[in-house]
């Protein structure tokens, strides 16, 4: 990508690639859920990697191949597969996994891919909350719903760094206190990422708030959640330096329980 050339941005909760109906996609329906959306770079948070529950499926890969993006790279947050049950998942060290490597066991994570040339990745751990988050899901044992209280997983944030411009996606904490201290080491770490610097991701954290916190300029303005009929703007595309922003908007996709926000950025 030339220096002040324009990148389409998006980013994408994929929800483990359950569709609407709350059923795991296969990689066939994975990948047409994303053929044609019109995205240089796609940051994408819940991804899951060799889990049974969606078929041993490698969905940073699929997404990657579907969309054409040569490039692309998987940070596993957990090893093992998420559940309320600590024994289930180990938190995994902030490490990238891209086209070359398959993955080693049952991860989670996030994923950045590209379509343009990557010139750098980095990684950034962003650690865990104490809080617990109450869901309501069947209960193994007897098929009954219960109440479950889910602890908060470890987060990280992966940049790609591109001719004049980068990429940062990430996937911060349910709990406010510890997203914004997430948020905040992100705020230090992208100062020393070539500018300028674009964030996008499931902040979890609504309307203004992170772009108050980063001291950033909010690309997309628009409720992305839930996908059904969204109340709250969770998602967020920010810029951190100087940007041109065009062609803003949220859009519904057949896979994930956000919807999918997507700008048109030229750096300067």
């Amino acid at each position: 990508m030339p220096d002040g050339a324009a990148l389409r941005v998006g980013t994408l909760n994929l929800a483990s690639g359950r569709g609407p109906d709350g059923r795991v996609l296969t990689p066939a329906a994975l990948a047409a859920a994303v053929a044609g959306f019109d995205v240089d770079v796609l940051a994408v948070q819940e991804v899951d990697a060799g889990q049974g529950r969606s078929g041993g499926t490698d969905q940073a890969a699929v997404l990657a191949r579907a969309l054409g993006a040569a490039d692309w790279r998987h940070a596993a947050t957990l090893d093992g597969t998420p559940s309320p049950f600590r024994g289930t998942w180990t938190a995994a060290e902030p490490a990238l996994r891209g086209p070359d490597g398959a993955a080693p066991g049952p991860a989670y994570g996030v994923a950045l891919l590209s379509c343009r040339p990557v010139r750098a990745w980095s990684v950034l751990g962003l650690g865990s909350g104490r809080a617990r988050l109450p869901l309501r899901a069947p209960d193994p044992a007897t098929g009954r719903p219960r109440l479950w209280w889910v602890p908060d997983e470890p987060r990280v944030a992966v940049a790609a760094c591109l001719d004049g411009l980068t990429v940062v996606a990430t996937h911060l904490s349910f709990a406010p206190p510890t997203a914004v201290r997430q948020l905040r080491r992100l705020r230090r770490w992208a100062a020393s990422l070539p500018g300028p610097v674009v964030v996008a991701g499931d902040l979890n954290l609504p309307g203004s708030v992170p772009a108050r916190l980063l001291g950033a300029t909010t690309l997309v303005r628009a409720a992305s959640f839930p996908a059904s009929g969204p109340r709250l703007q969770l998602d967020h595309l920010l810029a951190l330096g100087p940007v041109t922003a065009r062609d803003a908007g949220a859009r519904a996709l057949p896979v994930g329980d956000h919807r999918a926000l997507t700008v048109t950025v030229t750096p300067g």
